[in-house]
């Protein structure tokens, strides 16, 4: 059976959102998400939301966006209805990649048929699948135009995984990862990249093999970093921590769709396997040291400071970012990398001044409400 490639608007944008549910006694995960979906289901909201594999988090998603403004309006509402349904039922929400402190023995499969054999499949994997990401959807024309693209977008992935980065602590330890939340997702077998294919015939050929095999159903069966999304259109780019507030959330959907129409319609080279060589390598130090990481540059077979290739890469965004209206967003892309912090560096931060992790998923709630940093230091008094 052919996979159909549904067309989509070049560079539209989309983004979903997984998002930790809060006991606000001891601001652990708390199984909320039925109450709290029961609850907004009863409201008119934009966007879907909608549950994930365990009952202490849930997914947020906006629609189909061309303007980076529009997109962050759509999730500020998003935001301020699921904040304010939680609060109704004394609970708290927040982003972050990873809860600092759970145990994944403790959570819960959400009763959910697909979640039920997930669980089934992958065993305690499952459970330790709790944990936070963004996901980006960028539209392209075709099949052929989504498998190129994707073989670009690669090279840059390590860009995401540092400029998000949010996941510093787990389990109560500080893991010295910026981005320890990759590491649970690369325990699943079909994790990591597609294959080199050279166009949608040829992923079709890959794909109807995997099906037969019955190693795969659907799309949904592969956990790649990027992914093909035929049905919407899109290429999804899945490597984002959940970050800390909504803004630095849409910041990284403008970055991927400047990104996309950089790579669509000034294309700096062509498709390279020797990306995927040292694919594993620069994905591993974007998570371990976040935007102090090293990056191997394939096509100059050159090594520098990873800050330093997201600095020229936004330097040549910056016309097709005003183009598409998203100037802004970059703008605070660049503060992020000059600063070279970012949520990871938050967050430790904040457990040096409070002394507790409880205390520090407090005011990452108190982040993902909407309150700006300075609020949150004076609220801690």
């Amino acid at each position: 059976m052919t996979l159909e490639f549904n067309r989509s608007a070049p560079f539209t944008m989309g983004v979903e959102l997984e998002l930790m549910i809060l006991s606000t006694h001891d601001w652990n995960l708390i199984r909320g998400a039925a109450d709290l979906l029961a609850l907004i289901e009863k409201e008119k909201h934009a966007g879907e939301i909608k549950p994930e594999i365990t009952e202490s988090m849930i997914e947020i998603s906006t629609g189909v966006h061309t303007d980076y403004l529009t997109m962050l309006s759509e999730l500020t509402a998003i935001r301020d209805m699921v904040v304010g349904s939680a609060q109704r039922l004394n609970l708290a929400i927040a982003g972050g990649g990873a809860h600092p402190f759970q145990h994944w023995s403790e959570q819960r499969i959400f009763p959910k048929e697909r979640f039920f054999h997930l669980h089934e499949m992958y065993g305690y994997l499952a459970k330790q699948f709790t944990v936070f990401g963004q996901h980006i959807h960028v539209g392209v024309s075709s099949g052929d135009d989504a498998i190129y693209l994707l073989h670009m977008m690669s090279r840059y992935i390590p860009h995401f995984i540092a400029l998000s980065a949010s996941s510093p602590f787990s389990q109560g330890m500080d893991t010295a990862f910026d981005s320890s939340r990759l590491n649970n997702i690369n325990a699943f077998p079909l994790s990591g990249t597609m294959p080199f294919v050279a166009d949608w015939t040829e992923f079709n050929g890959y794909f109807d093999t995997m099906r037969d095999l019955k190693v795969v159903e659907s799309m949904k069966d592969f956990y790649w970093d990027i992914r093909p999304k035929p049905e919407f259109g899109t290429i999804e780019i899945r490597v984002c921590d959940t970050p800390l507030t909504i803004g630095k959330a849409a910041a990284l959907a403008a970055y991927a769709q400047a990104l996309a129409r950089h790579l669509m319609l000034d294309p700096p080279g062509a498709p390279s396997l020797d990306v995927y060589r040292v694919y594993s390598f620069n994905r591993f130090t974007a998570c371990r040291y976040g935007l102090e990481a090293g990056f191997i540059d394939a096509g100059t077979r050159s090594r520098r400071a990873l800050k330093e290739d997201i600095a020229e890469t936004l330097a040549r965004l910056a016309p097709h970012a005003e183009a598409l209206g998203s100037s802004a967003a970059l703008e605070e892309i660049r503060r992020c990398v000059e600063s070279g912090e970012n949520d990871a560096s938050w967050l430790r931060s904040e457990l040096k001044t409070t002394q507790t992790l409880n205390d520090v998923v407090r005011r990452q709630s108190q982040m993902w409400a909407g309150a700006t940093e300075s609020a949150v230091q004076t609220n801690a008094g």
